[in-house]
């Protein structure tokens, strides 16, 4: 009956946390107190690196998603926009500007196809003439990115959006 008592006694002592003499030796819970320290240590710059790369990933993906948002508007403006325009890479070039007001105009490269004909500059006032109902518009931009994680960035980041409507 007396070993009951002392082993109930050392159980409720170990489990709130106190040291008790167990065979000539103090045991507890105390000798494990910086293993959770070392463990956080270890795994927090790999937790770091995955989180800020989640984070840069996800700028880069909304900036695609805006550019694709954008270059669809603008297509869809382009194509409705004949015999209202005397230039339509400028018109497409302002669309641009509007639909995508958080990235940088200046950085977008265009590349405007209306009825087979290519332009690569902001304006054309050439291809008013070209704007045929029932031939193609088309516009395909791209936009420099940054990916970087830590100073370590991707070599060659550049996202790109390409669509083609029918002329109203």
């Amino acid at each position: 009956m007396s070993g009951l008592r002392v082993e109930n006694f050392a159980m409720a002592a170990s489990e709130a946390g106190t040291k008790i003499r167990s065979g000539g030796k103090w045991v507890g819970a105390g000798n494990k107190r910086g293993q959770s320290l070392i463990e956080f240590c270890l795994v927090m710059p790999m937790l770091l690196i995955t989180v800020t790369g989640m984070l840069s990933f996800g700028f880069v993906m909304h900036n695609f998603l805006v550019l694709t948002n954008a270059v669809d508007t603008t297509v869809t403006l382009l194509a409705m926009s004949r015999g209202q325009t005397t230039d339509p890479c400028a018109l497409g070039y302002s669309s641009m500007q509007s639909a995508a007001p958080g990235l940088t105009a200046a950085s977008f490269s265009f590349t405007f196809v209306i009825n087979g004909n290519t332009y690569t500059t902001t304006s054309c006032a050439a291809g008013a003439a070209e704007m045929v109902q029932g031939a193609s518009a088309q516009l395909k931009v791209t936009y420099p990115c940054t990916l970087a994680v830590y100073g370590l960035s991707a070599p060659s980041c550049s996202l790109a959006a390409q669509t083609a409507e029918l002329i109203q």
